[in-house]
């Protein structure tokens, strides 16, 4: 059974303890739980007679509970962590918890988001209150029926006591406690009482992921489905003008090919026979404007000479004390555009009919996506439904839902269930890419210390977030002043893990390893100096905290033990915030015939209260690996609007002997916890460019660094 929990999208909303207007409670996750001590899951869960405790939960008389989980899982590990919340407060053994997915549900669920790294931090709360409220109910039954007083009744293990040694079991007490009232300002546990919250717990899909069963959308099947591949145009700026699907019919198993704006869709019984018949289509397309990665250099850098800049913020006066300084320092760094190349290419089944619209299929914006097939098809949201699958891998490709779309689209014009499936050539060259970015960094020095700083932003069609400006080094140094503009391009572009800040921290955290050695201090000591700034800093803009930072920095610095290995070991440090969490990384090279290998990162991080250790380092070590691969390797170019790059045999991935060892610390508190889906990223790329230089001397300002040690003939 499946449960996709909550990864928010937004930075603003939350969940919530809802209540039924016939009385009752709302809880929106999903667990199932064994009541009695020396039950055993069964097989068949089905098998059992649930009752309906409200829209959202439901125990048997076994005393099993089901509670449905309306969000996407995405890999992010929610669906495990996000039920331990919720079993925690309802006092249930975590050996007898499994967990079931909602389908799209916009009247009883809230914010069915993956992405973000929010699910945690924003479930937090209101998931600790949905265990407490429910077990809560549990008890005022159970007290109802002895006849006693609910406050000298205790729950624990699935198991309702009172103070005379009577027991019930959940499941005796459930078709009361159904229509109870629903209490208010529940009690919470003591952090220091938790027995679920903070243990090793595995995966709860583990043992359907090894053995292949049928978790993702890829693996979905339907009565007379028919699988749809879809002809888009080869590059971004041209329009189809005629095709000829002769020889595409011929292929054996396809049974039609239509067109549908400047897409055609070749559909077929197989995948197989569908990729087929698109490769064999002929097709002729319409130039229009087509643009080129040698020209968005140039006109990249062109913005950055510019002076048409938004000010995202300004503290100070960043001209004077520019002239006023000893010295001025001006790099600038550059990324190019990524696709997401996600493990499970982009994939989803629609079903369009009379009556309803069926859709099912890994999506991480399922409500947004349903309201534009709405849109897209003149149909009532209402007559929609929507569930979804587990995801093989999403990094915000999947928000976009233009997959679905299709899908819907398709079903619709012949009137049969479609699954469109991509090929990874589909997935490489359909967008939606990390957008190309420079970055021109100045700072100002006067007696030794970081007076200005000047951050300029030339994008391909987005800029930074709002938030991001707000981060280090706001409020550390006086003078600080952040703008942004961008060039309005036909590639589209759109959300990559980390959104912005995968590139910009590499770029801020490499800027100051050279600023702290052109003022001859440690490197750490010169992060930790300026955070003493913020820390008495009022404004309340700035989005982390110093002190936060400072023991993150200081927890990393003990243990890579800072400056103190074997010569032969090069160390690199950056520090970032991002997606509400303080991460510090130190990576360890050594030199292989001039090489430079990666052997070790050392990561600190505080997320507050960890709430799945097991989780929690997958996602942390996941992260640095992923960033660590794409700051060193991945390359991603357009010439004529086609991109280069097509498929793994060009694009360049990290390799499984090139993965160093990710050796992951938290720091230690009981504050409310963060996300860490993409805080580990950012800062990967700074660290590996630090110590690079501090083993071979030379700074790297263009991503993939390999390209730049090629160009400089460090490597043959």
């Amino acid at each position: 059974m499946k449960s996709q929990l909550n990864a928010n999208f937004s930075r603003r909303n939350f969940l919530k303890t809802s209540v039924l207007a016939s009385g009752g409670m709302l809880i929106g996750f999903n667990l199932l739980t064994a009541c009695k001590k020396e039950a055993v899951m069964p097989v068949d869960i089905e098998s059992l007679n649930f009752n309906d405790f409200n829209a959202f939960i439901k125990i048997s008389d076994e005393g099993y509970v089901t509670i449905f989980s309306p969000n996407p899982e995405i890999g992010q590990g929610v669906k495990t962590s996000m039920p331990m919340i919720i079993a925690e407060e309802l006092d249930v053994e975590w050996s007898k918890v499994n967990v079931v997915q909602g389908a799209l549900d916009t009247k009883n669920f809230k914010r069915q988001v993956a992405g973000g790294s929010q699910s945690i931090r924003f479930g937090w709360n209101a998931l600790r209150e949905t265990g407490a409220t429910a077990k809560q109910m549990l008890i005022n039954a159970a007290a109802s029926k002895w006849g006693v007083d609910a406050s000298t009744c205790i729950a624990s293990k699935g198991m309702i006591s009172n103070s005379k040694g009577d027991k019930l079991r959940y499941g005796d007490v459930v078709k009361e406690a159904a229509v109870l009232e629903v209490p208010e300002n529940v009690k919470l546990k003591e952090i220091k009482d938790f027995t679920i919250i903070g243990q090793e717990i595995v995966n709860v899909d583990i043992d359907k992921i090894i053995t292949g069963k049928p978790l993702f959308g890829l693996d979905y099947k339907a009565d007379n489905m028919i699988i749809a591949s879809v002809l888009r145009p080869p590059a971004f700026g041209q329009k189809l003008v005629s095709f000829d699907a002769t020889k595409a019919k011929a292929v054996n198993g396809v049974s039609e090919v239509i067109k549908f704006g400047d897409k055609i869709a070749v559909l077929a019984s197989s995948t197989w026979a569908a990729m087929k018949g698109k490769k064999a289509l002929t097709a002729q397309w319409k130039d229009e404007k087509l643009e080129s990665t040698e020209n968005h250099d140039k006109t990249l850098t062109k913005i950055l000479d510019g002076k048409k800049f938004d000010v995202r913020r300004e503290d100070g006066n960043i001209k004077k004390a520019f002239k006023e300084a000893d010295k001025v320092i001006e790099r600038t760094y550059h990324s190019p555009f990524l696709p997401h190349n996600c493990l499970e290419p982009m994939n989803f089944y629609a079903n369009v009919t009379t009556d309803k619209v069926h859709l099912v299929g890994p999506v991480q914006t399922p409500n947004w996506t349903v309201n534009r097939i709405a849109k897209l098809l003149g149909r009532k949201t209402e007559d929609i439904h929507c569930e979804m699958t587990r995801m093989g891998g999403g990094f915000g490709r999947r928000l976009y839902g233009d997959f679905a779309l299709e899908a819907a689209e398709i079903s619709n014009l012949v009137k049969k269930p479609i699954k469109v499936v991509f090929s990874r050539e589909d997935d490489m060259t359909a967008g939606t890419y990390r957008p190309a970015i420079k970055y021109r960094i100045a700072a100002s020095l006067k007696e030794g210390k970081v007076t200005g700083y000047h951050l300029k932003e030339a994008a391909i069609n987005g800029n930074m977030y709002g938030l991001i400006p707000n981060f280090f080094p706001a409020g550390c140094i006086a003078n600080y002043k952040v703008e942004t503009a961008n060039y309005k391009s036909n590639i589209t572009t759109g959300a990559w893990r980390a959104p912005y800040t995968n590139f910009l921290a590499f770029a801020e955290q490499s800027f100051f390893d050279e600023l702290a050695a052109e003022l001859n201090v440690d490197s750490i000591q010169l992060r930790l100096d300026l955070l003493q700034n913020v820390k008495k800093n009022t404004d309340k803009k700035i989005e982390y905290s110093g002190q936060r930072m400072e023991n993150t920095i200081k927890l990393v610095r003990e243990k890579a033990n800072w400056g103190k290995t074997k010569k032969e070991v090069y160390q690199g440090f950056a520090a970032y915030y991002s997606h509400n969490t303080h991460v510090a990384e130190i990576a360890e090279i050594v030199l292989k015939d001039g090489f430079p290998v990666i052997k070790k990162v050392t990561v600190a991080v505080d997320c507050g209260i960890v709430v799945n250790p097991t989780g929690a380092r997958n996602q942390v070590e996941g992260g640095v690996l992923d960033g660590i691969g794409h700051a060193m390797y991945a390359d991603f170019s357009f010439k004529n609007g086609k991109p280069e790059y097509q498929n793994f045999d060009k694009y360049r991935l990290i390799r499984m002997q090139e993965t160093p060892k990710v050796e992951v610390h938290f720091v230690q508190n009981q504050l409310s916890p963060t996300g860490l889906g993409e805080p580990g990223l950012p800062p990967a790329g700074g660290a590996i460019a630090n110590a690079i230089h501090a083993a071979l001397g030379q700074r790297l300002y263009k991503q993939p660094f390999i390209n730049e040690w090629k160009r400089s003939r460090v490597l043959s």
